[in-house]
């Protein structure tokens, strides 16, 4: 039996059909104008050529390294997603507001009419929450999921949670408490008032969770913001192997919470409870959150992570030195 030979003229014609279309971007009804054919027979046409495999989509990027970059940190991780942008090179704080317009967006393209939203405070939290900027009101509740610290305005996480609904046209409950209590006792107490215990519950069963992951190693680290302490003092949370905060816990590089007495006086969710939300997003920016980001990979904390390009490269190459160590 003879090879069925296609039809020259048939193939021609489905050929100058996609070319109008895919390429040049004519719709069907103006393709069939200028072809002289019915818009049914144009559509006829275009299912033909995509059954023969004459139409083949090769979509590109100008910023193909970040996506690989990305697909690289989940394939190495427990996270389900991650963003990388740019870093600009001796702008620490451009770099960290593109970072936040990236989280932006993507909490933008998560979140939905009904949604609570839980956040810490941060300077990276902050960035996210300056570039929001929804084409339309959403029907979200906005809660912290720490007690606040007033005095900036990242570390103030009820002022956060009242501009992030604002900006989307939602509405914030606040925490009315310190983030540190003086002691356990009262930290039970403060918890357990009907107006915290509320607003903690709605962060339990939050569907997205927005969380910075803080570093406590260099002295300009926002943890120091919340809780100033001595130079001896922060050399002595190194060297017991501390290596990131996350929401205001002390970690180490191993993941699970430090042994160290201020986290039990903590008016703030314990970052096991977030097991419970729907997404877990995370924001870092900077090389120097590269030894925190690990810690927080190693705990599973988180679903997604938005940060930059060279502070991706350096926990990309952290892990890969761990893995030869091994």
């Amino acid at each position: 039996m003879s090879e069925r030979i296609p039809d020259f003229e048939l193939s021609r014609q489905i050929h100058t059909v996609l070319v109008l279309h895919f390429v040049e971007g004519l719709k069907q009804s103006e393709i069939a104008k200028r072809l002289n054919l019915s818009t049914s027979k144009v559509n006829r046409l275009i299912a033909q050529g995509r059954k023969q495999g004459m139409v083949k989509i090769d979509v590109t990027s100008p910023f193909q390294r970040l996506a690989d970059l990305e697909n690289r940190l989940v394939g190495a991780t427990a996270l389900n997603g991650a963003m990388v942008t740019p870093t600009v090179s001796g702008n620490p704080n451009t770099t960290l507001q593109q970072v936040g317009r990236a989280a932006a967006n993507l909490l933008l393209e998560t979140i939905r009419d009904g949604d609570v939203i839980a956040i810490t405070g941060g300077k990276a939290v902050s960035a996210v929450v300056e570039n929001l900027s929804p084409e339309r009101n959403i029907d979200v509740t906005v809660v912290p999921l720490t007690g606040g610290v007033q005095g900036k305005f990242y570390t103030d996480v009820n002022h956060l949670a009242t501009q992030m609904a604002e900006r989307l046209g939602g509405t914030p409950m606040l925490i009315h408490a310190p983030l540190f209590a003086e002691s356990r006792n009262q930290r039970d107490m403060l918890k357990s008032m009907a107006s915290t215990k509320e607003v903690f519950d709605l962060a339990r069963r939050a569907n997205v969770a927005l969380v910075g992951v803080g570093s406590v190693e260099p002295r300009g680290s926002s943890y120091y913001d919340l809780n100033p302490v001595p130079e001896a003092d922060r050399k002595m949370l190194v060297g017991m192997g501390v290596a990131a905060e996350f929401m205001a816990h002390l970690i180490g590089e191993n993941g699970r919470l430090a042994e160290y007495e201020l986290n039990s006086r903590l008016v703030a969710l314990d970052p096991s409870e977030l097991e419970a939300c729907r997404t877990v997003i995370g924001i870092a920016a900077g090389e120097q959150k590269t030894r925190p980001i690990r810690a927080v990979l190693n705990g599973n904390f988180l679903d997604s992570l938005v940060l930059d390009e060279e502070t991706v490269n350096a926990v990309l190459e952290t892990m890969e030195r761990s893995k030869h160590v091994a």
